[in-house]
């Protein structure tokens, strides 16, 4: 029989040897849904590839206009994933809406908060899967949208700039998506493999979403796109920044269909030369 010391000491060692395990189990865990958002944004990448061959160019940020005119906060406001639906098997939900009508128009109550499985981040730990949109002059909310945790790359450049604009005007970003674009390969002079077109932004600081920049709605058009104002994840960053809830930086999709985890650590400089699409800087990247 044991003595009671023998069974305390016992106890003692499970209690050692169960602290050792669960860090190696977390860190498992985290590595696989590192892995599973990284193999999300490489289907990505094919979508935009696939819509390249069949369209040409790679989708607008997003596509908005009133009365003929470009208008960053005008009409409909559809989002650059939003044109992808039919390269990402989701056709239904594609064919169930009208990218000349408003995404707050009735008929489209169910696709707006359609979710995708794909546009999700295991390690983001917000549960959400749907958000309200509240309005711009804080009037009330505005609408629910589906989530999304990947954005668009605008580039270096504030999108706030574009707010206010007005009919006539585009709100032109030097990254591969902003307003009413439509880039080609070879426009990005800076060359595919140094060059970012999606990335990760995790629900800490906000909401993004796959269905476009609502007209009137806060912080719209940085609900589909993203700038490098500072590094992934820096303690300094803002909503439109990048960011994930892995450990050690965020990943990101890159023209070639690659996808890099680049550190929190990295050059300010190197990473602001990999969001712009013909730039011209060295990047010093490997």
């Amino acid at each position: 029989a044991f003595t009671l010391v023998e069974l305390l000491v016992v106890i003692a060692i499970i209690g050692i040897l169960i602290a050792l395990l669960l860090p190696a189990v977390q860190a498992a865990r985290e590595s696989s849904r590192r892995t599973t958002c990284q193999s999300n944004l490489r289907q990505i990448g094919l979508a935009l590839h696939l819509h390249y061959d069949n369209q040409g160019n790679l989708p607008a940020g997003w596509t908005a206009y009133t009365s003929g005119q470009p208008n960053p906060e005008g009409q409909a406001g559809w989002g650059w994933t939003a044109r992808l639906l039919p390269f990402m098997e989701q056709l239904p939900l594609s064919e169930s809406i009208d990218t000349n009508v408003a995404i707050t128009n009735a008929q489209h109550a169910d696709a707006r908060v359609t979710t995708i499985d794909l546009l999700y981040c295991a390690s983001d730990v917000d549960p959400a899967r749907t958000f309200t949109l509240d309005k711009e002059d804080g009037s009330g909310a505005l609408v629910k949208l589906a989530k999304s945790n990947y954005v668009a790359m605008f580039g270096t450049e504030e999108v706030h700039e574009c707010e206010g604009l007005g009919p006539g005007n585009q709100c032109v970003g030097d990254g591969v998506f902003y307003h009413n674009s439509s880039v080609t390969f070879g426009g990005i002079i800076d060359g595919l493999s140094y060059t970012i077109l999606v990335g990760e932004r995790s629900s800490k600081l906000g909401y993004s979403t796959w269905v476009g920049a609502v007209p009137g709605g806060e912080e719209s058009m940085l609900r589909v796109v993203g700038i490098t104002d500072h590094p992934p994840n820096d303690d300094h960053g803002h909503f439109e920044d990048f960011s994930s809830n892995h450990p050690s930086g965020a990943n990101f999709l890159l023209g070639d269909d690659s996808v890099r985890l680049f550190n929190e650590a990295m050059d300010i400089d190197v990473y602001r030369a990999l969001s712009t699409r013909a730039g011209g800087e060295p990047t010093n990247f490997h």
